[in-house]
């Protein structure tokens, strides 16, 4: 079976002490999702999803130590070949509003914890904003 790994950010914002994440919607079967993409070369996880932020949505982002999340599944690359892929998740802030967006995303919404979970497509996803929101809020206790 193919290993493949990839790194990427729950990425927020703070308006009005409130918690906004980004969610991205890709060109390729149209799902919403956090920005993240494959390793390169002699990249750290940590790299790679700065680097992924970078070319998905313009931003550099600031990460929040302390936090990483690891999910794992199986499936049929575009050759048929089936795959295991890890994907590490840090979270990052910024204060930039407006995204640039790569042509591998139609879209974006800066969202709160609660809309996010209903615009995520993956369970997944939901499951791993739902932990960065925990750690997020025992951080920042006055934020909703």
């Amino acid at each position: 079976m193919l290993q493949q790994q990839s790194a990427g950010f729950i990425l927020f914002r703070l308006e009005n002490n409130t918690i906004l994440y980004l969610l991205l919607q890709h060109t390729n079967g149209g799902h919403w999702d956090f920005p993240k993409g494959r390793l390169e070369t002699g990249e750290t996880k940590e790299q790679a999803a700065l680097r992924e932020l970078k070319e998905e949505t313009g931003i550099n982002g600031c990460i929040i130590p302390h936090f990483e999340e690891k999910i794992e599944y199986t499936f049929i690359n575009l050759n048929g070949n089936k795959t295991h892929k890890s994907v590490f998740f840090f979270i990052a802030s910024t204060d930039i509003l407006y995204p640039t967006l790569s042509h591998e995303h139609t879209d974006y919404a800066w969202l709160s914890y609660e809309q996010a979970l209903k615009q995520l497509t993956y369970t997944t996803a939901c499951d791993t904003l739902a932990k960065a929101h925990a750690f997020l809020k025992d951080h920042y206790p006055t934020v909703k």
